[in-house]
């Protein structure tokens, strides 16, 4: 396993850094209130950042997620980039990449996805009915990636929905709740003649939902790494500057181990999202790693922003802190796309079934 960033990977993380840290300011977050910030998506897309996950990949993603994290800049990248650049690239046809792409990579076009599964939604001949609650990002995407009761994934776009109802999520995440009634679908990967049991590539539909359910895990794994990396590091400023009997609160044996729990879980929520991004890259089975990360993600994540929005004391129930910020995104993506008991006893499955790799 090779984990160091590759020249263009590290170019566009540090690229990213750059344009969150001058434009997802606190005071742009708190103008943007619940909403996303369409200036900061046009800058990401005028420097080529979405599009650039084509050739870093999945690990590349993880690491510009990342960047988005430490700052919990409002914008719809995570689920562009893996249900719709990596989604298309990896599983369209060539038509689709052809006509869809170019759009995605531009920010004109914004793809979001309604996973995982839930059952709720059934095809029939291209036609999609049921509801989809709480999609992230809804709310800013021209296109969703929606699996059926069968886990084959049809691309919908939102102007063919019956509805979209505004959902607040804990975190701000222009979340809306999809109602389908006949919506014309499109198969990502098209049909290959076979209606719903089509093979493409060898690849059954069910196995692209696991393998985009996967990669989603991954990526906001990569995003939870950043959302603690960034709650952990405003403890640290503040509690080098803040004194409690005479001396600054970091120099305390208590805020220093906590600091430090904290640490080793945030780097344990990274290194296992690079492993499970890097067995993607690789074409090796990714899907046991991919739920190691969404745990850590999940139980580890939860214990970082507690601890952030702990070590800031009395400032920390401040709801304009922006540390609060990182607090709500972390118990977001706690629970998103699957808890860490839910995670985990899928994880005991592959384990009972041997197929652990």
């Amino acid at each position: 396993m090779d984990f160091v960033p590759t020249e263009e990977q590290e170019a566009a993380r540090g690229l990213a850094a750059r344009i969150f840290a001058d434009l997802a300011t606190h005071e742009r977050l708190g103008a943007a209130g619940t909403g996303s910030d369409p200036e900061l998506w046009k800058a990401l897309c005028a420097a080529g950042l979405p599009g650039s996950v084509e050739e870093t990949g999945l690990l590349g993603l993880v690491l510009l997620l990342e960047e988005q994290g430490r700052v919990t800049a409002q914008v719809p990248f995570a689920a562009t980039c893996v249900y719709g650049i990596l989604a298309v690239t990896r599983h369209g046809t060539d038509e689709q990449r052809a006509r869809l792409l170019p759009g995605l990579r531009e920010g004109t076009t914004v793809a979001t996805g309604a996973f995982p599964a839930s059952g709720a939604v059934t095809s029939h001949r291209g036609r999609l009915s049921g509801t989809a609650d709480g999609v992230p990002w809804l709310r800013d995407a021209t296109h969703v990636l929606v699996p059926d009761a069968d886990h084959v994934l049809w691309l919908v776009r939102t102007e063919d929905a019956a509805r979209i109802d505004p959902v607040e999520l804990t975190a701000p995440w222009s979340a809306g709740r999809l109602v389908l009634d006949g919506a014309a679908g499109e198969r990502l990967g098209g049909d290959g003649g076979g209606g719903d049991e089509a093979v493409r590539g060898g690849v059954a539909g069910g196995a692209v939902y696991a393998e985009v359910l996967a990669a989603a895990r991954t990526a906001f794994a990569g995003l939870q790494a950043g959302v603690c990396a960034g709650s952990l590091a405003r403890a640290v400023e503040y509690t080098a500057v803040r004194e409690q009997f005479g001396r600054p609160l970091a120099t305390h044996q208590a805020v220093q181990l906590r600091a430090a729990d904290a640490h080793m879980d945030t780097e344990g929520i990274r290194v296992t999202a690079y492993e499970a991004a890097w067995r993607h890259d690789e074409g090796l089975d990714a899907h046991a790693a991919a739920l190691t990360a969404a745990w850590w993600a999940s139980e580890a994540g939860k214990r970082v922003v507690h601890a952030g929005q702990h070590l800031h004391g009395g400032m920390g129930a401040d709801l304009d802190h922006p540390v609060h910020r990182h607090f709500l995104w972390g118990r977001q993506l706690d629970a998103h796309l699957g808890c860490g008991t839910e995670v985990l006893a899928e994880l005991g499955d592959l384990l009972a079934e041997g197929d652990l790799t």
